[in-house]
């Protein structure tokens, strides 16, 4: 996946290139990932060109990796009487507690 939002001119287009191959090798079978993540760090290239310091606290390499992924096995019986196990799974990116 290519990162086409960004505009060439910037001083960051590189890093951001650079980020989303990271993201991109880490991440090889989830398009809609990569599509969210591509829209969010173009989205914030203005922020980048006027805040660099952002940048040195690797803010995008955090928000890209969650902070526990919980997998669990979920058993249940079909119509025809059959015994079914589904994977489970619960991502979380923030384990703040809510207000």
């Amino acid at each position: 996946m290519t990162t086409t939002c960004c505009r060439s001119t910037s001083p960051y287009s590189q890093f951001i290139q650079d980020f989303m191959g990271g993201v991109t090798e880490r991440n090889p079978y989830e398009p809609e990932f990569l599509q969210a993540v591509q829209e969010v760090v173009c989205s914030l290239e203005g922020v980048m060109n006027s805040k660099p310091q952002y940048l040195s606290g690797n803010i995008l390499q955090r928000i890209v990796e969650p902070e526990r992924v919980i997998h669990f096995r979920v058993p249940w019986v079909n119509d025809a009487g059959e015994v079914n196990v589904n994977r489970g799974y619960r991502i979380e990116f923030n384990s703040a507690i809510g207000p």
